[in-house]
Parts: structure tokens; C-alpha cells; sequence
């Protein structure tokens, strides 16, 4: 059972997430209703979190599941579990895929974003910038978690490269399998606060997810190996899902991400890419693609050795991406971005 639990199972709505974020979007007229928590989401039921324990939602006539991340806040009858409106997100992360115009949901209202990697073929800081990027957009806190660093020589080598890919960014090394791990995560993981999961198939995410758990879920998430040629792993996870964690608070496993692509995150590449983007005011020409103008500030950090050339081509390369990747809204008030994310 889980420390935010009762004896009989039940949990506070402050230790399931709530906040006065969430309690001043509740009308007069909805005081009747009770605040849940999306647990799962399936192609056509919900399931979630209420004070008393998990529920299992009526859905209104013509509902779209779709519509629901996992860790979303809803309003529903506590007789009949009736779903009656979902609140406002704080946060919400998000992503596109190939061929369509609706993003993914991956999971709503987070404060913390693990981004998981191990010490070997998997660790690219080319998709750790995707995966910072999104998390940035998205308004949660990401930290990098590096496993396997028993099979190399000097993990501190990987944990320097992470670093370095944002201002500030927390990098934790740590063995998904041990008590150590929940120990080493615990800052991120207390009382209400919900973490997600997120990484490519085969670095340890369930496992984590299960460490963090502990004994308090029912049925602990499959896990799965990796192809020793490439270091790729198999899906083991193929839905969201909320976890209650052993010391406090709430984790979202996600499904592995063979590929992430970057849209409607302009504000993400900003932060992430800081020490570029305040370089760019200082350029000769206000429209300078920092490839080839004269007086570019950008190429001139390059020249004198404090800004790395890969990064810039990465930033470049992100940028582009997310200018083509991302739809442009149509009608009398064309021009403004689909956005995904916390609104800024």
C-alpha cells in the first residue's frame, strides 16, 4: 500500500495531485460532483482515481476517449461515476506522429519528466534534445536518468554529454532494479507530485516504474530485454497508465518512442538551445540564418571555440523541423500555432 493511503486504501485529494489549480475551476453549481484522476485510457473506457480507490468511468453518450491523457483531473457523479467535464490542464505532454494532425497524448497535469537512457548504443544527444524540447513545451521539469553504467568503463563520461545539453538540467545515474534508485529519485517523487517515464524500449522504464511502485500495484509492468547488435529493445509497454508510488506520489509509464518528432515547440527550442538563442540578437542582421551572414554572433562563438558546432547544426536542424512540422491555423485569426503545451 502506498504511504499516501489510508489504512483503508482511500487517499486525500491533495495526496492524488489536487491543487487550488484544479479547485478554482470547480463552479458553484459542481459542488456535488467528485474530483477524479484518469488512470487508463482505453480505446473505449476510462478508468480512475478517486478518493476511495480506483473507478470505473460511465461515459457521456458521443465521448471520444481520445480526448483524455492519463493524469487528467475530471468532475463525475459519485453514485453513477458519470463523467460530467475534464478541467483545465496544467501541463500536458504531447507529440505528433507521422500522418497526423492531432497530437498524442502521452499524459496530462506532470511536474516532472524522467527521461531515460542508458550508458551504451541508446544514449543520443540528438534525441535527448527531442526529448527536452518536448519537455520544455510541455511545462514540466525534465531530469535525465542514465542505466547501464555497470557496462562501461566511465559512465561519468555520458553524465558530462547530458549535462551539457541544457543549463541546469539534473542527470542521476542509478540501477533501475535496486531500492537505491527510489532513494536517488526521491527529491522529484513526494507527496502529490506525478513523474512520467519516458525513453526508447529497452532502457529500463517499466523496471523503474515497478522499483518506484514497489509492492503497492497489483500487477507490476512486463519488462523486457535489449538485441545485443544494436542495443534496441522489444515494446514491453503498450499503454499509459497511473501508478501510486511507494513514498508519495504518482508515475506514468509511457510506451517505448522509436522516433519523436519536433512541432509546436518553439518556446522548448528556445530554452534548451539558450545559450544560441541569446547570441542571436547580437548578429549584424536582424534576419541572419547564422550560416553564412557577415557579422553573425552565432558563427563567431564557433570560430573562437566557445560554442559547439554540433549543437548548432542540431539547433538548426530542430528549428527547421519545427517550422515545417508544426500546423498553422486557418481563419480570421490565422497565423497563431496549434500549440500542445503549457501555455507561456
Amino acid at each position: 500500500m502506498s504511504e499516501h493511503a489510508d489504512d483503508t486504501g482511500s487517499v486525500s485529494l491533495p495526496g492524488l495531485g489536487w491543487s487550488e489549480f484544479f479547485q478554482e475551476q470547480v463552479e458553484p453549481g459542481e459542488a456535488g460532483l467528485e474530483p477524479m484522476r484518469i488512470a487508463t485510457v482505453h480505446r473505449a473506457r476510462l478508468t480512475a482515481m478517486s478518493q476511495s480507490g480506483p473507478v470505473k468511468l460511465v461515459l457521456p453518450v458521443h465521448a471520444n476517449t481520445g480526448d483524455y491523457a492519463v493524469g487528467d483531473w475530471v468532475l463525475a457523479d459519485p453514485e453513477t461515476h458519470l463523467l460530467q467535464r475534464r478541467l483545465k490542464r496544467r501541463t500536458v505532454l504531447a507529440r505528433r506522429t507521422d500522418g497526423k494532425n492531432v497530437p498524442q497524448l502521452a499524459g496530462a497535469n506532470i511536474d516532472t519528466l524522467f527521461i531515460v537512457t542508458s550508458c551504451n548504443a541508446d544514449f543520443n544527444p540528438a534525441r535527448l534534445e527531442r526529448y527536452l524540447a518536448l519537455a520544455i513545451q510541455a511545462g514540466t521539469n525534465p531530469v535525465i536518468l542514465l542505466t547501464k553504467a555497470d557496462t562501461v568503463d566511465d559512465p561519468q563520461t555520458f553524465q558530462d554529454q547530458a549535462r551539457a545539453l541544457q543549463r541546469g538540467l539534473p542527470v542521476v545515474i542509478l540501477n533501475p532494479r535496486t531500492a537505491d534508485a527510489a532513494t536517488a529519485l526521491a527529491p522529484w517523487c513526494g507527496e502529490g507530485q506525478t513523474v512520467a517515464v519516458v525513453g526508447s524500449s529497452g532502457v529500463g522504464k517499466s523496471t523503474l516504474v515497478n522499483t518506484l511502485a514497489g509492492t503497492s500495484q497489483e500487477t507490476p509492468q512486463p519488462t523486457g530485454g535489449i538485441r545485443e547488435h544494436d542495443s534496441k529493445g522489444r515494446h514491453t509497454t503498450t499503454s499509459r497508465s497511473l501508478h501510486a508510488i511507494a513514498g508519495g506520489g504518482w508515475v506514468i509509464d509511457t510506451p517505448g518512442m522509436r522516433t519523436l518528432h519536433v512541432s509546436d515547440s518553439a518556446y522548448g527550442l528556445e530554452t534548451l538551445f539558450a545559450e544560441i538563442t541569446e547570441l542571436a540578437p547580437l548578429c549584424r542582421f536582424r534576419d541572419c540564418t547564422h550560416a553564412h551572414e557577415p557579422g553573425c554572433a552565432v558563427q563567431a562563438a564557433v570560430a573562437a571555440g566557445t560554442l559547439d558546432p554540433d549543437r548548432v547544426a542540431r539547433w538548426r536542424k530542430l528549428g527547421d523541423e519545427n517550422r515545417v512540422s508544426t500546423p498553422v491555423m486557418t481563419g480570421p485569426k490565422g497565423g497563431r500555432f496549434l500549440g500542445g503545451g503549457k501555455k507561456r
